[in-house]
């Protein structure tokens, strides 16, 4: 990127978009993949093979070389297999192939990937197909196509294929509500998120050091550094010309691939940085948050550096989330979630909030479930993140206007704010009437809400799966009160004012950080599910199996697969994690600090011939004595715990919340005490100073 001159022309250079498509079609084809994506209608073989042949020679253009359908299983991260575009023609010479049948499917083997008994090993055969609602791109001269994931069967074993079903679902609900009012013009709502990816960077060579950072992408030993972030120095500071560099890259990368990376900063944490891309619709959104943390990875190790997308790398430091900005818009322009300049006046708006109050209200546990993951479990609750309890922040203009109609009482809008900055020279300067509070879990914004409880590491998808599922059923039923309604308006006040005296135990404006608010979510009967396990089992509860088969978001075998595959995941990742420290502590750490507690001794040893006073030796070789003896004995209680794990998903997962995870608290408790008072030089691992403050 050598100026911004060019920057509208590198955007989407790498993506075969609308308007390369408009340009490399016929007017035919173009339409007819136009009515796809807009009305939902399919395409024959024939459209395929044009649009192949054009995508084909694009991409062969831009120098790739191979093909892939790129899909996103329930691994979390997504999967490709390359192919190449060099065929061989029947003379034995060299020719170029692709064509619709390669663009439609594809067959990668079901039986590799999760699926929680959908697809046993022997039966193999799986099916990607082609999603026209994303568009290809190239990445590492490969020309990459979106697509769905299906077993033999027909069975949904990817993130994408529920959240594109509950996106018609959605659209379906809020064209009834909107017809209702009188938008015969609009003919699409499309739902709509920004996903803001927050991560950590660290030396590469420190992280080869640490095997619990190569294993498992977390610090699973490491004592307080001196610092940390108790000066709040880091959040918005400075960024490094190092860290600058690599942030440039990165751009430039995601700007080739149509991502539109928007915002970047330091966040809280040393290490710690933000990138958050302008919104797009879910599905869209959901591609390029994949591509976001792939590309990030890749950037960071030519520039020396790890990026750690685990939700907690460190202990003690903030941890990192992704807040994902979910809101309603038309084909029309129009933002379902605006509240205008005067919000009372705007019935549309306060109906379609009461739907996502109710929905948020009913389907707590669903909202906990979607970001269930042990990472996560190590992040939520940690007074930087929310609590595992969901609640829904509104803001006291919009609470008190809800309020007033719930009770039938006149609301007066109070006219705008203005900031008295005390500067004369600074323009008048108006007060966002909404606010903010950064402890909610799901917070109005302006025109949008932000769900925060996702961990760093996670698809959007299931998020927005749900929201877009709940949010829609609600807007079901409000939709046939009023379809049936002599009087439309005063029926619509009926269904707000219901709304809030039913579900307003949903709304808090205060801290969520708070001892007392766990207290008051309990006495308000709200769930509080703190753990992945605890969370999981709401996941295939009937009233939740109902809603998703009745919406057809999911039948009940892929609902119960999921939750077989999130408990196994659980219980692997802790297991894996539970080894490494076995290993760490034993191999190194303990051989270690016995080699230190041997030089010490000599010390003491030669001080006492000697006969000169070895207090401090005498009491250092005391300390490091006493921890190598309780090092030694919980070493043997993690190897136990281990030892004892159950096999069943259910009970293993049980297993490790209750038994593994604090036998492996109780050893880091004691190598970390260690790391204190052994010499630097001796300790084998690099430490939390030397990880957070070198780049």
């Amino acid at each position: 990127m050598s100026a911004p001159a060019k920057l509208p022309e590198l955007f989407g250079s790498l993506v075969f978009n609308e308007d390369t498509m408009r340009q490399r079609l016929s007017s035919a084809s173009y339409a007819a993949w136009k009515r796809c994506i807009t009305e939902g209608t399919s395409l024959d073989l024939s459209i395929a093979n044009e649009i192949a042949e054009a995508m084909k020679q694009w991409a062969v253009e831009k120098g790739a070389t191979h093909y892939t359908h790129w899909f996103q299983p329930l691994t979390g991260v997504t999967a490709e297999k390359h192919e190449g575009f060099l065929g061989c023609g029947r003379d034995g010479s060299a020719i170029i192939e692709f064509s619709g049948k390669e663009l439609i499917m594809s067959e990668p083997d079901a039986s590799s990937f999760p699926s929680g008994g959908l697809r046993p090993t022997f039966e193999a055969r799986g099916y990607t197909a082609w999603d026209p609602t994303s568009h290809a791109f190239i990445k590492d001269a490969t020309l990459c196509i979106p697509t769905l994931f299906f077993s033999y069967g027909g069975d949904a074993l990817d993130k994408k294929t529920p959240l594109l079903r509950s996106m018609d679902l959605i659209n379906r609900e809020c064209l009834r509500i909107l017809k209702l009012f009188g938008h015969e013009d609009v003919k699409k709502v499309i739902s709509t998120s920004g996903a803001e990816q927050e991560y950590f960077l660290v030396e590469k060579s420190l992280y080869d050091q640490r095997p619990d950072l190569v294993l498992c992408s977390r610090t699973l030993f490491g004592a307080k550094s001196p610092k940390g972030q108790e000066m709040d120095d880091h959040y918005y500071g400075a960024i490094s010309p190092r860290v600058s560099y690599f942030m440039r890259d990165l751009d430039t990368e995601l700007w080739q691939l149509g991502v539109f990376a928007k915002t970047e900063h330091k966040e809280v944490a040393p290490g710690q940085y933000e990138l958050a891309p302008v919104f797009a619709d879910s599905n869209t959104a959901t591609d390029h948050n994949q591509l976001v943390m792939e590309i990030m990875k890749k950037t960071a190790l030519r520039h020396g550096m790890v990026c750690l997308l685990h939700e907690k790398p460190f202990a003690g430091l903030n941890g990192s989330g992704k807040h994902n900005n979910w809101s309603l818009s038309t084909d029309t322009g129009m933002n379902l979630l605006a509240p205008g300049k005067s919000p009372k006046d705007n019935l549309q708006f306060l109906l379609f909030l009461a739907a996502i109050i109710k929905a948020v209200d009913e389907h707590q546990d669903l909202l906990r479930v979607c970001c269930a993951a042990a990472s996560n479990d190590c992040r939520l609750g940690g007074f930087e993140a929310p609590p595992a309890i969901v609640s829904m922040f509104l803001g006291d203009t919009l609470y008190d206007l809800l309020t007033s109609i719930e009770h039938k009482e006149e609301y007066e809008e109070g006219g705008d704010r203005i900031l008295e900055s005390g500067v004369c020279t600074v323009p008048r300067l108006r007060i966002d009437t909404t606010d903010r509070n950064r402890t909610s879990p799901f917070a109005f914004t302006g025109n949008k809400f932000e769900f925060r409880m996702l961990g760093s590491s996670q698809s959007i998808a299931d998020a927005n799966t749900v929201i877009n599922t709940i949010v829609a059923e609600a807007l079901s039923e409000f939709a046939e009160r009023l379809e049936k309604a002599e009087d439309f308006r005063r029926e619509a006040f009926r269904i707000i004012r219901h709304t809030m005296r039913d579900h307003k135990r949903i709304l808090y404006n205060g801290n969520n950080y708070s001892e007392e608010w766990i207290k008051e979510a309990e006495s308000r009967g709200l769930a509080h599910l703190p753990t992945t396990v605890d969370a999981m089992h709401c996941f295939i509860s009937e009233k939740n199996i109902s809603l998703f088969i009745r919406w057809g978001i999911y039948t009940e075998r892929e609902m119960r697969s999921r939750y077989d595959i999130s408990l196994e995941n659980y219980a692997k990742l802790i297991r894996i994690e539970a080894s490494t420290m076995l290993s760490m502590a034993q191999r190194s750490i303990l051989p270690a600090v016995i080699g230190y507690e041997s030089k010490i001794a000599e010390a003491v040893s030669a001080k006492d011939r000697l006969g000169v006073p070895n207090d401090a030796e005498y009491a250092l070789l005391k300390g490091l004595s006493a921890g190598v003896n309780a090092l030694h004995k919980r070493i043997g209680g993690l190897f136990d715990a281990i030892a004892a794990m159950p096999k069943g998903n259910g009970e293993a997962a049980e297993y490790c919340r209750d038994k593994l995870l604090p036998a492996m608290g109780s050893l880091r408790e004691a190598a970390d005490a260690l790391e204190t008072i052994t010499a630097k030089e001796y300790w084998p691992f690099p430490g939390y100073e030397d990880l957070l403050f070198n780049l």
